[in-house]
């Protein structure tokens, strides 16, 4: 028989679980893989045989090495995905704080977690730790088994390379969530030069199949072409029923698109600056989308548009 669940144990870490969701969520850019090892941590949590004094430290500690180690037992994994790779879409971070809610945001968006990817285990394990949720070197370095000073060290290191890629976002969500409307309308409809003008000239278009999905066969660059490229799919939408469902998505506006039955098919989520849309991610990848409901079969969709386009001729 399992041994019996202690009743206080389980309520500090159902208390402390969004931290370490978030935690895990951001160091491995993954909602199952994430998920999971918050599930391992409180399976240490109920059979350490001594009661921590913190908790919190405790939990996060583990959290934070269960993920670590899946870094480096996936790097290899990692380095061999097919095209582009995306963090798995995020709906809702569980973890809220008032006084790091800057923080929190910027860290949550694909951008951010795209380039926490490019850093080794221990520096993505500092960075985060450090420069998201607050933590003092003094609790850092047990974790990452490096003294105080190594850490500080790995953590500018971290932060120059994440301050010298991430690129800056509206602060104004209303305004947004607008523009996101006005966007997703304009592809719903087809409306190229509407496209166009909500567009960054330079802006970006880029999708994450993992090869287990029909999408781009390389990132498309440059307001004519992307809104082009993004018009051309008011015929699917159109003909074989597709709809686009306004969400937030890593903290950024973004939208599901879902087949006839409701099924998710991809999501997209923009980075908006100035006004203008500067960066647009879809993830059509369906290991990457099951956490969100049922995924629906793209290559399925996508014969079904081609059969709908040879009628129309």
């Amino acid at each position: 028989m399992p041994d019996p669940v202690d009743a206080s144990r389980l309520k500090e870490f159902e208390e402390l679980r969004p931290l370490l969701f978030s935690i895990a969520y951001r160091m491995l850019g993954s909602v199952g893989e994430a998920e999971d090892a918050v599930q391992e941590t409180w399976l240490r949590y109920q059979t350490s045989a001594t009661r921590p004094v913190s908790p919190k430290a405790f939990l996060s500690s583990v959290v934070t090495r269960i993920a670590i180690n899946e870094l480096r037992s996936a790097r290899a994994r990692r380095e061999q995905y097919v095209g582009e790779w995306f963090p798995e879409p995020l709906l809702e971070d569980p973890y809220q704080d008032p006084q790091r809610a800057a923080e929190l945001a910027e860290s949550v968006s694909m951008a951010a977690l795209v380039l926490l990817e490019r850093l080794t285990p221990v520096e993505r394990a500092v960075f985060v730790l450090r420069d998201v949720f607050g933590f003092g070197f003094g609790e850092i370095s047990p974790i990452v088994e490096r003294s105080e000073a190594a850490c500080r060290q790995v953590a500018v290191r971290a932060r120059r390379h994440m301050e010298a890629g991430l690129p800056r976002f509206d602060a104004d969500r209303r305004a947004r969530e607008q523009l996101a409307e006005r966007f997703f309308a304009a592809v719903v409809t087809g409306d190229v030069d509407g496209l166009r003008a909500l567009l960054a000239a330079d802006v970006q278009l880029a999708s994450d199949s993992g090869g287990n999905a029909p999408s781009l066969p390389r990132t498309v660059v440059g307001a004519d072409n992307v809104a082009r490229v993004l018009s051309s799919a008011r015929a699917g939408l159109s003909q074989i029923g597709l709809t686009v469902e306004t969400r937030e998505l890593n903290g950024q506006p973004g939208a599901l698109v879902r087949d006839q039955a409701g099924r998710v098919l991809s999501v997209m989520v923009l980075d908006v600056l100035d006004a203008r849309v500067q960066f647009i991610r879809t993830v059509i990848n369906p290991h990457k989308l099951a956490h969100l409901g049922p995924v629906s079969d793209s290559w399925a969709v996508r014969a079904a548009y081609l059969r709908a386009r040879a009628g129309r001729r």
